[in-house]
């Protein structure tokens, strides 16, 4: 594999990066102030103080919130929330400020400054989050990166890297004293280079700047050491924890003595959280439905008059603790649209998308392509029988074959099934792998929170847009 190098790669994996967002950040901010004061007719001076020090405020309060720390991932969406808590917190201590020295600012100029600097601040974050994603993905930025461990969760995690480049670094190959079969993890997509003894003369061959620890025999005193070269060598270290499973981003760090513990705070699915979330989806699907009403009752028509059938196409799922119920759909095949008996996904493929012969109608074809025949599901929602987000319901008889030779299948049904998902959003439609769509509908509930629901709402109305184009 030959690895980009030059300066995209330098400047977008390097320190470049972060100065760019700084500069983006404190010209959108003293652009905010300024518009304020020209608004509001108003020359700089002990009068303007709150707005003068608004900007380096905001700048501080960003950097506090870590925004300015490097991820592996950079999306847009990630940084709302942070970014905004930071530019709010920066507003309100200069409304105080002026309050305490009983200023002469008008309470609109600092909302005219705020308002401005969210939205030009957001356009700066959006605008070099597109750069560092299109540098990664069209080859011209990557870190190479070695993987200790060559075990299950090694090839995984390289699988993972490999699949998305958005992340920015490419597995060149692994260190195992002692490697299992390549068949038996799945398959690797690089070589074992040695053992991590070899560490300094396998990333003197490969330039790797990237070490990443998964499970590995190895004894743990004999890992610290192999950190502590690549440390040496200026690589950066991470690593996938023991028990990964069970850690989600609330994990509390609070060590006794000199021995860290990591409390683990778990999501509870019948807690006062989801309470709120039964009823904002169901606020939501009300609302949607009404607004929606005339794009239904077209689709309806079109679906009526393209083929002799029902309108809505019915079909039992299993939700939310085994319960099972009937999903719906606009129907987008002819005749009832059911499966063809006997039929069985692909080893190792969730089932979905066109089972057997395409009976699609034409108007289904653009249904299915825009994900419209999902709307009626919306109803669901609204009798409480699916959330707009959470992982997507089965059919019973799947479920009972996936329960039993998929680990942890099971768990999503801890959850409401969804119209729309974290497996979704990462391309998990249709016949795809299930175990990587049950490792993500996981991750979805460890993680979940309003925020996250959010967020995977609004990548889906733009994944939907992107498909209809």
């Amino acid at each position: 594999m030959v690895l980009p190098s030059g300066r995209i790669s330098t400047f977008v994996e390097g320190r470049g990066i972060q100065v760019l967002r700084v500069t983006l950040d404190c010209v959108a901010l003293i652009a905010a102030a300024v518009f304020a004061m020209a608004w509001s007719g108003l020359t700089p001076g002990m009068g303007t103080l709150p707005l003068l020090l608004f900007p380096p405020a905001a700048l501080a309060a960003l950097a506090v919130r870590h925004t300015y720390e490097r991820r592996l991932r950079s999306l847009f969406l990630d940084s709302v929330g942070p970014v905004a808590g930071a530019i709010s917190v920066a507003a309100m201590a200069m409304v105080v400020l002026d309050t305490l020295r009983d200023g002469p600012l008008e309470p609109g100029v600092m909302v005219r400054a705020y308002v401005v600097a969210l939205a030009l601040v957001g356009l700066g974050r959006a605008s070099v989050s597109l750069l560092e994603r299109w540098a990664r993905t069209s080859g011209r930025s990557a870190r190479p990166t070695l993987i200790v461990g060559a075990g299950v969760v090694g090839a995984q995690v390289a699988r993972r890297l490999a699949e998305a480049p958005e992340y920015g670094l490419v597995p060149v190959g692994f260190l195992d004293a002692d490697p299992p079969a390549q068949g038996e993890v799945g398959g690797r997509p690089a070589p074992v280079l040695g053992n991590p003894d070899d560490l300094a003369a396998v990333v003197e061959i490969t330039k790797a700047r990237n070490l990443l620890l998964a499970f590995s025999n190895a004894p743990d005193q004999e890992l610290l050491a192999t950190i502590r070269r690549a440390e040496g060598l200026g690589l950066e270290v991470s690593l996938v924890p023991r028990m990964f499973e069970s850690m989600n981003d609330r994990v509390l760090y609070d060590p006794v003595g000199g021995l860290p513990l990591l409390g683990l705070r778990r999501t509870d699915p019948r807690g006062w959280q989801f309470t709120v979330k039964h009823v904002q989806d169901r606020i939501l699907a009300a609302v949607l439905l009404f607004a929606l009403l005339p794009a239904l009752v077209v689709i309806a028509v079109a679906v009526k008059r393209s083929s002799p059938g029902p309108v809505l196409f019915r079909q039992r799922r299993v939700g939310r603790d085994g319960r099972s119920f009937d999903l719906l759909k606009f129907r987008t095949m002819v005749e009832d649209g059911v499966a063809p008996k006997g039929f069985v996904p692909s080893v190792g493929e969730a089932p979905g998308g066109v089972e057997g012969a395409d009976r699609r109608t034409g108007v289904g074809r653009l249904l299915r392509r825009t994900s419209l025949d999902e709307l009626p599901q919306l109803l669901n929602v609204l009798r409480g029988e699916m959330s707009l987000v959470g992982p997507r319901p089965e059919r019973p008889e799947f479920v009972e074959l996936f329960s039993a030779d998929l680990r942890r299948y099971e768990d999503r049904h801890r959850v409401k099934s969804g119209m729309t998902g974290w497996a979704q959003i990462h391309g998990l439609r249709g016949q795809t792998s299930l175990a990587d769509r049950v490792e993500l509908d996981n991750f979805y509930i460890e993680h979940w929170s309003l925020a996250l629901d959010y967020k995977i709402l609004a990548r889906t109305f733009f994944a939907v847009l992107r498909a209809a184009e």
